[in-house]
Formats: C-alpha cells, sequence, structure tokens
C-alpha cells in the first residue's frame, strides 16, 4: 500500500511525485510506457516569463509560481542530480511577416504586457543585432514587425526528466513503467486498486497525470475529461556554426537554439489522433521556413525529427482538482503546449490540494467536473 499512486510519468506527474515525497508521502508511479517519453519529452522546452500576482486570472497566477519556480527546481536538480537541465534565459523575438502572424503575435503578447513583463518593439535593425541570421528577411520585407521579450527562458527537456526521475528516486518514490492499466477498482466512491500487466497497485490516494490519454483514462474512471491529442513535429537541425541564438516566433513555428548550436525547427498543430508519426510534406515545410528566414541554415545537417502528442482540453485550461465521484481521485491533465512550463506550479497547488489545504492558486476554474 502506496500514500500515493501517480497514473502517468511524465513533467507534470513526475514533479507531483517529487513534490509530495519531499513532504514525507510514499509515492509510486505507473507509467504506459518510458518515464517522460511523450510529450514531456517531445516538447521545445520554452518556459515564458510571468510573474506571481493575486489580482491575475488563476491560470496566469499559476504560470507566475511555475516561473519563479523554474529558476529554483533548475538549481536544486543540478545540485542534488549532478544533472544540468539546460535551464537559460535567452530571450525571444516575437515576430510578423503578414497580417495573421501579426494577430497572433499582438494575443501572445497581451499577457505579457498585461503583467507588466519587459515587452518593447524594436526596429528592424535592432532585431538584426540581436539575431544578425535574420538580416536578410527583416531588411527585404519578409519580417515586418516584432517585439523583444528578454525574460523568455528554455530548458532541455529529456535532461529535465531525467533529473526528476532520479530526483525523485532520491526521495524514495518507486516506479513502474511499460505498465497500461487495464482495469480500475473502485468500492463505495473510492478508487481502490489500478491493475496493470505488470501488477496490481493499491495507494491512499490516486492522481491521475496521462496527458494526451487523459480522455480515454477517464472514461473508464467515469470522468468526463474532454483532452485529446494534438500532433506537433519538429525538426532538429545541426548547422556547421550557431546560426541563432535564441527563441524566435514566427507566427505558429519557432526556431529555438541550444547553447550547442543546434536549432529546434517547430511545430505544427494537427488534429490526426494519436498517430506520432512524421510526414515529409510537414518536415519539408519547417525546414522550408527555417532556410527562407535564416538562409545560413541551409547547410545544417538535419540531425532528427519527431512528433509529440499534446493533451488539449476543450476549454484551453486544464484539469486541476478532486474527481467529483471519487473522493481519493486527483487529476492534473490537459495543460497542452505547457505542460512542462507549468508543471513545477502544478506539483505544488496539487501537492497543497491532497493534503487538505487551500491551494495558493484557485482551483475552482479547472474543476475536474466542469
Amino acid at each position: 500500500m502506496h500514500d500515493v499512486l501517480m497514473i502517468g510519468g511524465g513533467a507534470v506527474g513526475l514533479s507531483i511525485a517529487y513534490e509530495l515525497a519531499g513532504r514525507g508521502r510514499r509515492v509510486h508511479v505507473v507509467e504506459r510506457g518510458e518515464l517522460g517519453g511523450e510529450s514531456s519529452w517531445a516538447g521545445a522546452g520554452i518556459v515564458p516569463p510571468a510573474r506571481e500576482n493575486k489580482a491575475d486570472a488563476p491560470l496566469v497566477q499559476l504560470a507566475g509560481l511555475s516561473a519563479r519556480l523554474h529558476v529554483e527546481l533548475a538549481e536544486r536538480l543540478r545540485r542534488d542530480t549532478g544533472i544540468d537541465t539546460g535551464y537559460r534565459v535567452s530571450g525571444a523575438l516575437y515576430l510578423s511577416s503578414d497580417a495573421a502572424t501579426h494577430a497572433k503575435m499582438d494575443g501572445e503578447l497581451a499577457p505579457f504586457r498585461a503583467q507588466q513583463i519587459a515587452c518593447e518593439q524594436l526596429t528592424s535593425a535592432r532585431l538584426a543585432e540581436i539575431e544578425p541570421a535574420l538580416r536578410g528577411a527583416l531588411d527585404d520585407g519578409r519580417l515586418t514587425t516584432g517585439f523583444h521579450v528578454p525574460g523568455e527562458a528554455q530548458l532541455r527537456n529529456p535532461r529535465h526528466v531525467r533529473a526528476l526521475v532520479e530526483a525523485c528516486k532520491q526521495r524514495g518514490v518507486t516506479f513502474t513503467i511499460n505498465a497500461t492499466v487495464e482495469e480500475f477498482v473502485t468500492r463505495d466512491g473510492r478508487l481502490v486498486e489500478v491493475r496493470t500487466p505488470r501488477g496490481a497497485f493499491a495507494a491512499e490516494q490516486y492522481c491521475l497525470t496521462t496527458g494526451a490519454w487523459s480522455g480515454r483514462v477517464g472514461e473508464q474512471l467515469g470522468l468526463k475529461l474532454r483532452v485529446k491529442p494534438i500532433r506537433g513535429q519538429i525538426a532538429l537541425v545541426n548547422p556547421p556554426e550557431p546560426v541563432i541564438r535564441g527563441i524566435v516566433y514566427v507566427g505558429r513555428k519557432y526556431f529555438v537554439a541550444r547553447d550547442d548550436g543546434r536549432v529546434l525547427v517547430g511545430s505544427t498543430e494537427e488534429d490526426v489522433g494519436f498517430d506520432k508519426s512524421t510526414t515529409a510534406s510537414v518536415v519539408r515545410d519547417l525546414l522550408d521556413f527555417a532556410v527562407r528566414l535564416a538562409p545560413a541554415l541551409e547547410n545544417a545537417r538535419v540531425e532528427q525529427t519527431w512528433a509529440g502528442l499534446r493533451p488539449h482540453s476543450a476549454d484551453d485550461r486544464p484539469y486541476l482538482g478532486q474527481a467529483p465521484n471519487l473522493k481519493n481521485l486527483f487529476v492534473a491533465a490537459g495543460h497542452y503546449r505547457w505542460g512542462l512550463a507549468l508543471s513545477p506550479g502544478t506539483a505544488v497547488v496539487m501537492t497543497q490540494l491532497m493534503h487538505g489545504e487551500t491551494p495558493s492558486v484557485d482551483l475552482r476554474p479547472f474543476a475536474v467536473g466542469r
């Protein structure tokens, strides 16, 4: 018998397990595949800036809490595990190439302006100083205007997941991987057992953190979690010498430069079910985008392409809270593009809730039964 059984071992589930174990709970994590092997591994690792302000909407509060905790967590994980997660404040450019991308850019920047986070419109010359590889596109009008957000950060997803796993082990968390849940056993309004091909597991409390699969899993528990997978494809390129310096958004696409000179080029939003394949047309489009705006990437070696499934909720808010029909079941799912970014704050508020405390963020907008 465990104190808590986490069902799902992505960034959100691992973060909650780490936080719970830090408060003395005996935690076991059951994962259908490999730990952090789905969208937590596949994302770009972007952490937008945000501030903690009680006057803000709860989702913005959660983002502010998470942004602060990421700084502390990266240092703690490095100290305790020896793993550098690659967290750094690299800054980001938000650029537009036409009316559609300009409208999207304005929407992306609105939360920064509302929180008075540094977000400055710059001349093309100044933008080119920040990202020299884009100078040609800025000079000839392929990119028309842009803003600089110096506080935007990034981390290396696989490293972050590895560090979380190691830190969880140090706190006594145990794991069972490659174990798809086949049956939930309920009794008298409580979940009493979870059965998998690798054994049955029981706990006092359970927490569902199954990402894009949460809608399917929720049905087995009588929950209506309106979460579906949205595929995102990414290409990793390695130029002969560094080309991009930070994060660059142009509409729905982006560059993310790593410290080793490699560049992530992403991403798509495809409603194709649970298909994680990459497609030639999309990869070609991503590479065309990259070379068109940064010609210095033309000779970059394409090292890898992959796809991940983002857990998209119908109303663009995650589910965070207690299940209405099973009093010892909790849910943290549906973070869409920002699961890794919001995971530290999610871990704190879910741990508070599972301890019977008042969460530091109002969770009513994220209610499981909404």
